[in-house]
């Protein structure tokens, strides 16, 4: 079984940030961190039948399931427990909705917060998270 995990596109400056938010708010360390281009992120893509090269998508592993796009973010938020749960509301808005809007997000994420040329260094407390 996989341990918790969560796979993001290492180049996507977004992504890099959502890695080192996890990183800082995840105090219990629930979470371990790969990028979407490592190995481990490749055979995942793979096995769960997404693009082994775009990857618009997160893809978020918690106690043996995983949970992709607009889920995979409230699954995260509400695993950090505390106030953090309360993003759990936006479960009411419809699951096709969220992911509309991530997934409109995720398409230009590129052109809206930029692109690494390479997978930076990671900080400190990702690299610690890093599998």
């Amino acid at each position: 079984m996989l341990p918790n995990l969560i796979l993001f596109d290492g180049v996507c400056v977004l992504c890099n940030g959502w890695a080192r938010f996890v990183a800082g708010h995840d105090r219990a360390g629930v979470f371990r961190l790969a990028t979407a281009q490592s190995d481990t992120g490749q055979r995942i893509y793979r096995q769960l039948g997404l693009s082994p090269v775009t990857f618009d998508t997160l893809v978020v592993y918690l106690d043996g399931r995983h949970h992709i796009d607009s889920d995979a973010i409230l699954t995260v938020l509400t695993a950090f427990g505390g106030l953090w749960r309360a993003a759990a509301i936006l479960r009411l808005i419809p699951g096709p909705l969220r992911d509309w809007a991530y997934r409109h997000i995720a398409r230009r994420r590129y052109r809206l917060f930029g692109r690494h040329q390479a997978c930076p260094m990671p900080t400190p407390e990702v690299r610690a998270r890093l599998l």
